[in-house]
Protein backbone atom coordinates (compact mmCIF):
# COMPACT_ATOMS: atom_id res chain seq x y z
CA UNK A 1 0.00 0.00 0.00
CA UNK A 2 2.96 2.35 0.65
CA UNK A 3 4.16 1.72 -2.93
CA UNK A 4 0.75 2.37 -4.34
CA UNK A 5 0.07 5.84 -2.38
CA UNK A 6 4.05 6.41 -3.39
CA UNK A 7 5.31 7.18 0.38
CA UNK A 8 8.81 6.30 0.46
CA UNK A 9 12.03 7.84 2.72
CA UNK A 10 11.63 8.10 6.40
CA UNK A 11 7.74 7.91 6.28
CA UNK A 12 7.84 4.99 4.34
CA UNK A 13 10.28 3.54 7.60
CA UNK A 14 7.94 4.92 9.99
CA UNK A 15 4.99 3.62 9.28
CA UNK A 16 6.33 -0.03 8.17
CA UNK A 17 7.89 -0.04 11.97
CA UNK A 18 4.72 1.07 13.30
CA UNK A 19 2.62 -1.47 11.97
CA UNK A 20 5.31 -4.61 12.91
CA UNK A 21 4.96 -2.86 16.52
CA UNK A 22 0.93 -2.89 16.11
CA UNK A 23 1.31 -6.91 15.17
CA UNK A 24 3.09 -7.53 18.03
CA UNK A 25 1.54 -9.14 21.20
CA UNK A 26 1.43 -6.96 24.27
CA UNK A 27 3.82 -8.18 26.98
CA UNK A 28 1.21 -9.30 29.27
CA UNK A 29 -0.23 -11.74 26.88
CA UNK A 30 2.45 -13.87 28.01
CA UNK A 31 0.56 -13.86 31.57
CA UNK A 32 -2.67 -14.38 30.89
CA UNK A 33 -3.29 -11.14 30.31
CA UNK A 34 -5.87 -10.26 27.88
CA UNK A 35 -4.92 -6.21 25.75
CA UNK A 36 -8.29 -4.82 27.89
CA UNK A 37 -6.64 -4.82 30.97
CA UNK A 38 -5.61 -1.86 32.68
CA UNK A 39 -1.86 -2.89 31.48
CA UNK A 40 -2.50 -2.41 28.11
CA UNK A 41 -3.14 1.62 28.98
CA UNK A 42 -0.21 1.88 31.52
CA UNK A 43 2.36 0.66 28.85
CA UNK A 44 2.02 2.95 26.81
CA UNK A 45 1.99 5.95 29.55
CA UNK A 46 4.47 8.27 30.03
CA UNK A 47 2.99 10.08 33.34
CA UNK A 48 0.68 8.34 35.74
CA UNK A 49 -1.21 10.52 38.34
CA UNK A 50 -2.48 7.95 40.55
CA UNK A 51 -4.83 8.12 44.25
CA UNK A 52 -5.72 5.21 46.46
CA UNK A 53 -7.69 5.20 49.07
CA UNK A 54 -7.57 1.75 50.75
CA UNK A 55 -4.59 -0.03 49.03
CA UNK A 56 -1.12 0.93 47.96
CA UNK A 57 -0.38 1.56 44.37
CA UNK A 58 0.07 -1.19 42.30
CA UNK A 59 3.13 0.33 40.94
CA UNK A 60 4.83 0.25 44.75
CA UNK A 61 3.37 -2.94 46.00
CA UNK A 62 5.57 -5.90 47.04
CA UNK A 63 5.10 -9.38 45.86
CA UNK A 64 3.94 -10.47 49.25
CA UNK A 65 1.33 -7.70 49.07
CA UNK A 66 -0.01 -7.68 46.01
CA UNK A 67 -0.77 -11.43 46.36
CA UNK A 68 -2.52 -10.80 50.16
CA UNK A 69 -4.53 -8.95 48.14
CA UNK A 70 -5.43 -10.56 44.72
CA UNK A 71 -6.36 -13.31 47.78
CA UNK A 72 -8.84 -11.70 49.32
CA UNK A 73 -10.74 -10.72 45.93
CA UNK A 74 -13.62 -13.10 45.20
CA UNK A 75 -12.38 -14.36 42.12
CA UNK A 76 -11.71 -17.51 40.82
CA UNK A 77 -8.01 -18.16 39.79
CA UNK A 78 -6.19 -21.18 40.02
CA UNK A 79 -2.17 -20.98 41.89
CA UNK A 80 -0.52 -20.36 38.57
CA UNK A 81 -2.73 -17.36 37.66
CA UNK A 82 -2.00 -15.70 41.06
CA UNK A 83 1.70 -16.40 40.23
CA UNK A 84 1.19 -15.17 36.81
CA UNK A 85 -0.69 -11.70 37.91
CA UNK A 86 1.95 -10.87 40.71
CA UNK A 87 4.65 -11.44 38.77
CA UNK A 88 3.38 -8.89 36.19
CA UNK A 89 2.70 -6.35 39.00
CA UNK A 90 6.46 -6.78 39.21
CA UNK A 91 7.17 -6.86 35.69
CA UNK A 92 5.39 -3.25 35.31
CA UNK A 93 7.47 -1.64 38.03
CA UNK A 94 10.30 -2.16 35.65
CA UNK A 95 9.69 1.06 34.43
CA UNK A 96 10.28 3.38 37.15
CA UNK A 97 14.08 2.67 36.73
CA UNK A 98 13.95 2.10 32.92
CA UNK A 99 16.12 4.77 31.10
CA UNK A 100 15.04 3.94 27.46
CA UNK A 101 11.25 3.62 28.59
CA UNK A 102 11.01 5.28 32.02
CA UNK A 103 7.14 6.27 33.57
CA UNK A 104 7.07 8.82 35.46
CA UNK A 105 4.66 7.99 38.69
CA UNK A 106 2.99 10.86 40.92
CA UNK A 107 0.71 9.01 43.38
CA UNK A 108 -1.36 10.39 46.20
CA UNK A 109 -2.23 7.80 49.06
CA UNK A 110 -4.38 8.29 51.96
CA UNK A 111 -3.09 7.39 55.46
CA UNK A 112 -5.03 4.58 55.50
CA UNK A 113 -3.85 2.19 53.51
CA UNK A 114 -0.18 2.83 55.00
CA UNK A 115 -2.00 1.38 58.31
CA UNK A 116 -4.24 -1.77 56.88
CA UNK A 117 -1.97 -4.94 57.59
CA UNK A 118 -2.47 -6.55 54.14
CA UNK A 119 -1.05 -9.51 54.38
CA UNK A 120 -0.05 -9.16 57.88
CA UNK A 121 2.15 -6.92 60.01
CA UNK A 122 5.30 -8.15 58.54
CA UNK A 123 4.35 -8.34 54.86
CA UNK A 124 2.82 -4.46 55.72
CA UNK A 125 6.00 -3.12 57.39
CA UNK A 126 8.36 -4.47 54.41
CA UNK A 127 6.14 -3.18 51.85
CA UNK A 128 6.23 0.53 53.51
CA UNK A 129 10.17 -0.08 53.41
CA UNK A 130 9.74 -0.21 49.80
CA UNK A 131 7.43 2.98 49.94
CA UNK A 132 10.20 5.02 51.02
CA UNK A 133 12.98 3.21 48.80
CA UNK A 134 10.60 3.48 45.73
CA UNK A 135 10.29 7.36 46.95
CA UNK A 136 13.69 7.80 46.28
CA UNK A 137 13.84 6.98 42.79
CA UNK A 138 13.74 10.48 39.91
CA UNK A 139 10.69 9.04 38.18
CA UNK A 140 8.44 8.41 41.58
CA UNK A 141 6.83 11.54 43.55
CA UNK A 142 4.92 10.48 46.70
CA UNK A 143 2.16 12.05 48.47
CA UNK A 144 0.46 10.67 52.03
CA UNK A 145 -3.27 12.00 52.53
CA UNK A 146 -3.19 12.62 56.41
CA UNK A 147 -6.39 11.18 57.70
CA UNK A 148 -7.09 14.36 59.85
CA UNK A 149 -8.35 15.77 56.76
CA UNK A 150 -11.40 14.52 56.92
CA UNK A 151 -13.76 14.86 53.80
CA UNK A 152 -11.98 15.38 50.59
CA UNK A 153 -12.94 15.97 46.93
CA UNK A 154 -12.10 12.21 45.84
CA UNK A 155 -13.55 10.25 49.22
CA UNK A 156 -16.26 8.49 47.34
CA UNK A 157 -12.67 6.37 45.06
CA UNK A 158 -9.02 6.38 43.51
CA UNK A 159 -8.58 6.56 40.71
CA UNK A 160 -6.05 7.48 37.87
CA UNK A 161 -5.01 9.71 35.42
CA UNK A 162 -2.36 8.39 32.28
CA UNK A 163 -1.02 11.17 30.43
CA UNK A 164 0.47 10.36 27.13
CA UNK A 165 3.06 12.77 26.35
CA UNK A 166 4.58 12.49 22.58
CA UNK A 167 2.05 10.10 21.17
CA UNK A 168 -0.55 12.28 20.62
CA UNK A 169 -3.33 10.41 22.31
CA UNK A 170 -5.37 12.03 24.89
CA UNK A 171 -5.44 11.78 28.63
CA UNK A 172 -7.33 9.16 30.27
CA UNK A 173 -8.70 8.98 33.76
CA UNK A 174 -9.16 5.40 34.92
CA UNK A 175 -11.45 4.31 37.94
CA UNK A 176 -11.03 0.50 39.56
CA UNK A 177 -13.74 -0.26 41.58
CA UNK A 178 -15.18 -3.34 43.65
CA UNK A 179 -17.00 -5.20 40.48
CA UNK A 180 -14.46 -4.05 37.64
CA UNK A 181 -13.62 -1.04 36.03
CA UNK A 182 -14.45 2.31 34.01
CA UNK A 183 -12.14 3.95 31.66
CA UNK A 184 -12.73 7.69 30.93
CA UNK A 185 -11.31 9.78 27.58
CA UNK A 186 -13.85 12.72 27.02
CA UNK A 187 -12.57 16.04 27.81
CA UNK A 188 -14.61 16.80 30.38
CA UNK A 189 -14.16 13.20 32.60
CA UNK A 190 -10.46 13.74 32.30
CA UNK A 191 -10.83 17.79 33.10
CA UNK A 192 -12.76 17.04 36.04
CA UNK A 193 -10.23 14.04 37.52
CA UNK A 194 -7.18 16.56 37.02
CA UNK A 195 -8.97 19.25 39.04
CA UNK A 196 -9.48 16.29 41.43
CA UNK A 197 -6.51 15.21 41.90
CA UNK A 198 -4.98 18.64 42.16
CA UNK A 199 -7.29 19.40 45.09
CA UNK A 200 -6.41 15.97 46.42
CA UNK A 201 -2.51 16.85 46.23
CA UNK A 202 -3.58 20.48 47.65
CA UNK A 203 -4.22 18.67 50.85
CA UNK A 204 -1.65 16.14 51.16
CA UNK A 205 1.99 16.26 52.85
CA UNK A 206 4.88 17.36 50.69
CA UNK A 207 7.28 14.86 49.28
CA UNK A 208 9.60 15.06 52.33
CA UNK A 209 7.21 14.87 54.86
CA UNK A 210 5.03 11.92 53.04
CA UNK A 211 8.42 10.16 52.96
CA UNK A 212 9.34 10.75 56.73
CA UNK A 213 5.49 9.59 57.85
CA UNK A 214 6.01 6.57 55.77
CA UNK A 215 9.55 5.50 57.45
CA UNK A 216 7.94 6.34 61.27
CA UNK A 217 5.50 3.60 60.31
CA UNK A 218 8.14 0.85 59.20
CA UNK A 219 9.85 1.34 62.23
CA UNK A 220 6.85 1.08 64.13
Amino acid sequence: MLDVYDVGGDRWTELVDLAREAAQRGWWRAYGLGNTSYIAFETEAARVQDFTITYVPGLLQTADYARAMMRAVPVRRSAEDLDNEVAARLYRQRRLTSVEDPLELMVVVDESALLRPVGGPRVLRAQLSQIGELAALETVTLHVLPAAVGAHAALPSGFTILNYGDLGEPDMAYVEHTLGALSLDKDGDVARARLTFERVLSDALDPAESVALVRRLAGS
